[in-house]
């Protein structure tokens, strides 16, 4: 028996015939406590490769769906962290598990207020539990967010590891809890003067299975997920995790801590070459399609640095003023008239001081109703890095009236 607990592979394997007992309908406590007998504790990458296994080998995602919440209750207690990387304070795995005791605390909440329907003997009681499930479910919606790193930050790296099928599942879970709250959320548009006996159906049908759907993807990610992601992924994938987490959000978790990685990965990670593409926080490009990008966009860009010197135009289709390149190199000044000069100096004073960050006018000219608006450019530190200048015809546009709908655009 010990060289079966010791060999890897067939661990994998019986553990793999066990979950498809779970499918076949045989009851989760009895195959927990095989699980327990013959295995002892299964580490927590196996779960995760016998899981792309049964993916591999055929068996449907939603079959893996319906399943997934009773072999995780079977594998309960029998999954070995011991091994799995520690993430430092302010990494963005820390910050996933500080949102999970939050989410912990709303349900403790929430599962006070089922206890206190169930025990509820008066209308008061009810109508204090009723306010709390309430209060408890929309705090928990906020686990959209959590959700939305995972899948947008998290899984689009591990599928370029190779791993594909574990995301895939996790995913269909996130969404049958959206839903779950979702429906939990609409249910207190009916309970307004419901009775005890309704308010215990509402729970075991409508709020429980939400609760327990929340509570057992925090096992999921726990035992199961960031162990393997701290394994898998490198420090300057989790680097581009931790930058783009402030566009989704956090969850009931405000971080205060920072995390910044070794100096080689964070410049490597702000690197300007892979093959001669031009790396930004959201994407990469060659420098001919940024050019094409720039002269294709429906208005004017001119850039100006920090030193009021114009650096840069756009040789769009549309021009509205008139550009050439004896301006590039040139102070902004000089390209204004005198009688309008002022102006100009005005708003790049302001915007060097932090007193503006924008500043919009527009204008007639010739029939044609023009829209000038001048943008203060700044790093993550708020030093100002120069202005940038957006002129754009909107007389065409101001005149649209009804729709008009893919594919029935003119042809040129």
């Amino acid at each position: 028996m010990s060289e079966l607990i010791n060999n890897a592979e067939k661990r994998r394997e019986l553990l793999k015939h066990l979950i498809l007992q779970l499918h076949k309908g045989e009851a989760p406590n009895e195959v927990r406590m095989q699980l327990q007998r013959i295995l002892g504790q299964v580490p927590y990458d196996e779960v995760m490769a016998v899981e792309k296994e049964l993916i591999d080998e055929g068996l449907p995602i939603t079959e893996v769906l319906k399943m997934c919440d009773i072999h995780s209750a079977a594998l309960k207690g029998s999954i070995d962290t011991s091994a799995a990387k520690t993430a430092p304070a302010g990494h963005p795995v820390d910050t996933f598990l500080k949102e999970n005791r939050a989410i912990e605390w709303e349900l403790s909440s929430l599962k006070q207020a089922f206890e206190a329907v169930n025990k509820g003997v008066n209308d008061d009681d009810l109508k204090a539990a009723i306010a709390q499930i309430r209060v408890r479910i929309h705090n928990l919606c906020d686990v959209d967010k959590h959700y939305r790193r995972k899948e947008n930050l998290i899984f689009p790296f591990l599928e370029k590891h190779g791993i594909t099928g574990p995301p895939t599942v996790m995913w269909g879970k996130h969404d049958q809890i959206r839903a779950m709250l979702k429906a939990g959320v609409e249910s207190f548009e009916h309970m307004e003067g419901v009775g005890l006996d309704e308010a215990r159906t509402l729970v075991e049908l409508v709020f429980k299975p939400a609760f327990d759907g929340v509570e057992d993807m925090i096992f999921k990610e726990e035992q199961i997920l960031f162990p393997m992601c701290m394994d898998t992924l490198s420090e300057q994938e989790w680097w581009q995790v931790y930058n783009q987490s402030l566009e989704i959000g956090f969850c009931l978790f405000d971080p205060t801590e920072e995390w910044t990685p070794s100096g080689e990965t964070a410049m490597a990670s702000e690197s300007v070459s892979e093959e001669g593409r031009i790396q930004l926080p959201s994407g990469s490009m060659t420098p001919t399609e940024l050019n094409a990008i720039l002269n294709s966009i429906p208005f004017d860009l001119t850039f100006v640095d920090k030193d009021d010197t114009v650096r840069y135009f756009t040789q769009g289709r549309e021009r509205i003023f008139d550009r050439n390149r004896a301006i590039l190199g040139r102070k902004v000044q000089l390209c204004h008239p005198p009688h309008s000069v002022h102006i100009v100096q005005q708003i790049l004073e302001d915007f060097r001081a932090g007193k503006q960050s924008r500043a919009p006018f527009w204008i007639t000219i010739k029939g044609r109703f023009i829209h000038i608006e001048y943008f203060a450019l700044r790093d993550k530190k708020g030093e100002y890095l120069g202005t940038l200048e957006v002129s754009q015809d909107l007389t065409d546009k101001r005149a649209l009236d009804g729709q008009q709908r893919l594919l029935e655009y003119a042809k040129d």
